[in-house]
């Protein structure tokens, strides 16, 4: 295979290689054509010596179905037929039914010569990585057959980041937040499509050292509504947003570990890197030009097969194409324009059920708007997804539905012996209904079958590990104290983190 490093444009290399041999073996035998007999019959007797032309190739992927192919031009077609009559005095018809392709590169691709079989079998081994990395440019611009494929295919994770950073110093981190859901693990469970109210996991991480210090005065941080933020040094959050994206574990695994950075956890959510299969970690934030700054200053090493999504650019495709049906711009009240773009806060905004879920999600918070990031990524691909639930308006919700007897009266409470111990959850995976506990009153435990839902609540599977620490920050001085640390900026401000993967233990 020669190769003298040559650039083209690949405008122009549209016709397979492969397919140019088949195309001229179909027109012989349609025809009946006995070129087996003719003088030129040998360059036609098997594949490799059609390549002794040398043929001149590039490989691109197709831009509709995506798959790679070895090209050349309708003009190295040319120059074989000249040759052909040259040497022996006979014209061939340029054939039929040869494939033609649509290049999505548009940059200059490595031009080679294939002059044998074992030339084209070593460039055609390069196909697969040529696929990742169209891949991961389509993905990145937003093409929605793309993004669409990768979300039907139901084995992908997606996590959504967000940084929040000083106004005035952009190198001063003051927050940062994530939410993430394992399509493969809820869809080989039976419950799709995901629940963001129960299936996201989340978490949110305030740096300790600006808290109460460096206030934003354009767009000011407010609280995270998903669950309780944890507060960590600027050293430790590098460390962490590391873990979580190549080694935090989504198994039954408390967070704060005692050595979670040299202990290996049973699961991850990024898979090994590769240099021809994607990652099974899809990385999703909206404008994420600025949070993957943020995360090459920090030097958090991202898997080189890693597919990114913009929901700005997924969602200006969209309106391109008109998938999204006319809209208005939100902030001139008018007839939206073809290119523009909108914030996140408008995305959501313009989503069914939007505006009401604004009235209980303030955005410019890391972690809502990583929340949010991802809910509009499964809104966009999925018109019927339900709007998540903040975790307030839950506890809410439960509050109302326990400790009441018929009529809604609220029942009388009844004594619990201090010996008896607080029961666990059970796992929702048992066949026929498991059996828990649930307060019913103040004072009693009352014995609750529930039947499989029609969604999994990933929620359930982790409460367990946050009853016990929960009820011992509700007694004692020392609980006391935490629930009244609240923040001048109105975020809560619980005490000093050990360190560790931080989050709301949703899976």
């Amino acid at each position: 295979m020669a190769s003298d490093f040559t650039l083209v444009d690949p405008k122009g290399w549209e016709y397979d290689l492969h397919s140019v041999y088949s195309a001229y073996i179909g027109y012989f035998q349609l025809h009946n054509i006995p070129w087996y007999d003719r003088s030129w019959g040998h360059l036609f007797s098997s594949f490799e010596e059609f390549l002794t032309f040398s043929w001149p190739t590039i490989t691109v992927t197709d831009a509709w179905t995506g798959k790679p192919h070895i090209v050349t031009r309708l003009t190295s077609v040319g120059a074989f037929l000249k040759m052909i009559k040259t040497r022996f005095g006979e014209t061939l018809p340029q054939a039929p039914n040869i494939l033609q392709v649509a290049p999505f590169e548009s940059s200059s691709r490595h031009l080679r010569h294939i002059s044998d079989y074992a030339s084209y079998k070593r460039l055609y081994a390069t196909l697969p990585a040529v696929v990742l990395s169209a891949l991961k440019a389509r993905v990145k611009a937003g093409e929605p057959k793309a993004i669409r494929e990768l979300w039907e295919k139901r084995d992908r994770t997606f996590l959504a980041v967000d940084f929040e950073w000083s106004e005035r110093n952009e190198s001063s981190c003051l927050e940062w937040g994530y939410a993430a859901v394992r399509c493969g693990h809820l869809d080989a469970l039976g419950h799709w499509p995901p629940d963001p109210s129960t299936n996201y996991r989340a978490g949110h991480v305030i740096v300790s050292e600006y808290v109460d210090k460096v206030v934003n005065k354009h767009f000011p941080t407010y609280p995270w509504h998903f669950g309780e933020s944890q507060v960590v040094s600027k050293t430790r959050l590098p460390e962490i947003i590391q873990t979580i994206i190549r080694f935090a574990s989504l198994s039954c695994r408390p967070f704060f570990a005692s050595n979670p950075f040299t202990t290996p956890t049973n699961s991850s959510l990024a898979s090994p890197d590769s240099e021809t299969t994607p990652n099974t970690l899809v990385l999703v934030a909206h404008g994420i030009s600025g949070d993957l700054a943020r995360l090459d200053e920090m030097k958090i090493k991202l898997p080189h097969n890693l597919l990114i999504i913009d929901t700005a650019s997924f969602e200006r495709a969209l309106h391109s194409t008109g998938a999204l049906g006319p809209t208005i711009d939100p902030r001139t009240n008018q007839p939206r324009t073809h290119g523009s773009t909108l914030s996140l806060e408008n995305v959501v905004r313009s989503l069914p059920d939007g505006g009401t879920l604004l009235q209980s999600v303030t955005m410019h918070n890391a972690g809502n708007d990583a929340y949010m990031a991802l809910f509009v990524l499964q809104a966009l691909l999925d018109r019927g997804t339900k709007a998540p639930v903040p975790k307030v308006q839950q506890q809410q919700q439960v509050k109302k539905g326990i400790g009441r007897g018929a009529g809604g009266r609220p029942s009388p409470p009844m004594p619990t012996p201090t010996s008896m111990p607080r029961p666990r959850p059970m796992s929702m995976s048992m066949v026929g209904g498991p059996m828990i506990m649930v307060d019913s009153s103040p004072g009693l435990s009352t014995p609750v079958s529930f039947q499989r839902s029609s969604y999994y609540d990933l929620a359930e599977e982790f409460g367990a590990m946050k009853v016990e620490r929960g009820e011992r920050e509700k007694t004692g001085e020392r609980g006391e104290r935490e629930r009244e640390r609240v923040g001048s900026r109105g975020r809560r401000v619980p005490g000093r983190a050990v360190g560790g993967v931080v989050g709301n233990g949703r899976g």
